[in-house]
């Protein structure tokens, strides 16, 4: 009988991480909940998946610290047998005008979304069995290019780069490694700051006409990190509802 798949799968405890969490475990894995700092949310999290049949655990992280990125391996290792899927979900959004941005605010941005990509990547290059499956989180803004958000792009292509190059120096693991680049997302990252008309703006410009949610982009995330997804691989898949 096949072990039962592990997941670990940071920012876990909010957003898409939480959606992504919960999608997966009802997907039958097992789920490690990765978060840096909302402990309550994300032992949430944990009891919302056991109540439901599932198995998890959660994990603090920095996903920038390479020491603490380890331990939450290692807590997927003693707790369930090993990792199969990470899915990387952390991430920080700060917007300016690049000639108005102050530059410990992209030293910040960068450290989590460009450096903790990395570090989380490279444990699990190191530490994954072999069949599985990593994705990491981008933005359709990458192609959108709205202004005031040059500094969160500038890390996202960052992540779309390595995400592509890693899946090339995997040759021969059966490991698949893509990004899910979201469109604008209901979350209370991309919420925070805007006022309703910004909101209604942005949820009118999909020919679906409305806002992503969570799940939605949780349930391409899944796709890639099941069964179903093995033949994509080194791919940027956009989840906006159709923007152009």
């Amino acid at each position: 009988m096949p072990h039962q798949r592990v997941a670990v799968v940071t920012g876990a405890s909010r957003g898409i991480g939480r959606a992504t969490a919960v999608t997966l475990a009802q997907a039958g894995q097992a789920v490690v909940v990765g978060y840096a700092g909302s402990a309550d949310s994300a032992h949430e999290v944990v009891e919302q998946i056991i109540a439901a049949g599932g198995r998890a655990v959660a994990a603090q992280a920095d996903v920038a610290d390479e020491h603490q990125v380890a331990s939450m391996f290692d807590v997927a290792a003693d707790s369930f047998g090993g990792v199969d899927v990470v899915i990387n979900c952390a991430g920080r959004l700060s917007l300016s005008p690049i000639a108005e941005l102050d530059l410990d605010d992209l030293d910040a941005l960068h450290r989590t979304n460009i450096r903790g990509t990395f570090v989380v990547a490279r444990e699990a290059a190191r530490r994954m069995r072999d069949g599985g499956a990593i994705v990491t989180v981008s933005t359709s803004v990458v192609g959108l290019q709205f202004p005031g958000y040059g500094a969160y792009v500038a890390g996202k292509g960052a992540v779309e780069a390595m995400t592509l190059i890693l899946a090339r120096e995997l040759r021969g693991r059966d490991i698949t490694v893509n990004s899910v680049a979201p469109g604008p997302t209901a979350t209370d990252l991309f919420l925070d700051g805007k006022d309703e008309a910004t909101i209604e703006r942005l949820a009118k410009q999909p020919p679906l006409e409305r806002l992503g949610t969570p799940a939605d982009i949780a349930q391409v995330i899944a796709f890639l990190a099941g069964p179903a997804g093995r033949w994509v691989n080194g791919q940027v898949v956009r989840a906006n509802g159709g923007i152009i």
